[in-house]
């Protein structure tokens, strides 16, 4: 076997594999010997098969599975060691691929092409500028996440009369346009309706002030427009109930009223866990610094961006498009031309970045430690909690959750490139200058506005 190595440019090269008989030879004739052993041939007992027979059925295809293996072998022991560095996979040649005849060759040629990875230089320094958003934590901010938690661990009660956006149950009756119950019409007992959600002001007001037992006239396709919303209040099917247009009657049977929760140690002692806070302004300072946190997230979300914007377009690194877009056609059975010219840029920007974040690991020697991997596993294990309102989960729980989700080597994988690319980001940080300057979060979401 002889692998040369041939250039075409900077960019792109052809590896030519050269077989010879000794190369294949054995490992073919195993195969077809295993195959002699196991084929069942009308007229042949088993493993009595003549090998020209064998040869004959199976030989081709044989020979070519064998020669594939060989290749696939051969063309990464050789990228290994020569240690070239390759984007995407060798792709047969189109031009250099000489036709094969299977029946009659004993020598083979076999031409790759492959794409090289851009040298280049990546000098950062202080006159290379990038702005960090420090988002202001305003007090409205605070209040509006106290709100939420006073909803979060609010609590329904029974209530004798209808004030604003009460939940009511009762007994729905269709009436007929005299005004009198519809014989054969549709009826729900202990149906629910939210006046919360009621979308006609007019009939919301002849509500209020309801009290148990009363009966309230109203027509339902103009409180709710949404026939889902009717068809699950009624019990129907949707298509009845986009066609249902008349007036009901509900018998008022019981009436429940959300109320908040208070801010008093109690709600504190469940966010944060007994005694960790003692105060108003302790509680508004912990919600402080948790938005802080947040928002600091969501700038070192757009510095990256910015980071990344800069320094692609600071390197201007040239890439083997033409080997490219044919290799993610090939390796991609649902990618389609017209997707692969609509994405292409967006791809040719994420790789060009990948290959500087490459540059700056390796030429810096950025690594991740196991303990910060499992310091990123706990703020994804955090993150899910907070959604459900656990904000106080004990030290152990934590670090029990964030190592079962590192039992998974795909979700660790993710973790571990997500806090290197943070690494990175910090390592960037301290390399270039980077100008503070405050605003609101939303003068800040305005950013993403184009």
């Amino acid at each position: 076997m002889n692998i040369t190595k041939e250039n075409i440019d900077e960019l792109n090269a052809t590896l030519k594999i050269k077989l010879e008989k000794e190369d294949y030879e054995e490992k073919v004739n195993n195969v077809l010997k295993d195959y002699k052993k196991k084929a069942k041939i009308d007229g042949f007992r088993p493993g009595k098969v003549p090998m020209g027979l064998v040869k004959k059925m199976y030989g081709k295809t044989v020979l070519a599975e064998e020669i594939n293996k060989i290749l696939s072998e051969s063309l990464t022991k050789h990228i290994i060691d020569e240690k070239l560095n390759i984007l995407g996979e060798p792709l047969p040649s189109i031009k250099e691929q000489a036709p094969i005849d299977w029946d009659n060759q004993t020598e083979f040629e076999f031409a790759f092409d492959i794409a090289l990875s851009p040298e280049f230089e990546l000098n950062l320094s202080k006159r290379d500028k990038v702005t960090f958003y420090d988002i202001e934590v305003g007090d409205d901010l605070i209040d509006k996440t106290i709100e939420s938690h006073t909803k979060f661990y609010g609590t329904s009660e029974k209530v004798d009369v209808v004030e604003d956006n009460e939940i009511l149950k009762g007994d729905m009756v269709q009436l007929d346009k005299e005004g009198k119950v519809l014989e054969g019409g549709i009826t729900k007992e202990d149906a629910i309706i939210s006046l919360q959600v009621m979308k006609d002001e007019k009939i919301k007001k002849s509500f209020v002030g309801a009290n148990v037992s009363q009966i309230i006239t109203f027509n339902i396709k103009k409180a709710y427009p949404n026939a889902t919303e009717i068809s699950s209040m009624l019990g129907i099917s949707k298509e009845e109930a986009e066609k249902l247009d008349s007036d009901f009657q509900f018998t008022i049977k019981e009436i429940t009223k959300f109320v908040s929760g208070e801010v008093n140690q109690e709600l504190f002692d469940k966010i944060y866990g007994a005694g960790n806070v003692k105060s108003l302004e302790e509680f508004r300072a912990k919600i402080k610094e948790e938005i802080k946190k947040d928002f600091d997230e969501q700038s070192n979300y757009k510095l990256l961006i910015d980071v990344k914007d800069k320094l692609v377009k600071k390197t201007k690194l040239a890439l083997p498009d033409e080997f490219l877009k044919r290799w993610l056609l090939l390796s991609n059975k649902e990618l389609t031309q017209e997707m692969l010219d609509k994405d292409y840029d967006n791809f040719q920007k994420d790789l060009q970045w990948q290959l500087i974040k490459d540059k700056i690991v390796k030429g810096h020697e950025i690594k991740v430690t196991d303990e910060e991997i499992l310091e990123e596993a706990k703020k994804v294990t955090m993150q899910q909690f907070r959604q459900y309102g656990m904000r106080n989960l004990p030290e152990e729980q934590l670090e029990n959750y964030s190592k079962s989700i590192l039992e998974k080597p795909e979700d660790k994988r993710k973790i571990a490139d997500s806090r290197l690319e943070k690494n990175i980001i910090e390592f960037i940080k301290e390399t270039i200058k980077v100008e503070n300057k405050e605003m609101t979060f939303d003068e800040f979401n305005k950013l993403f506005a184009n």
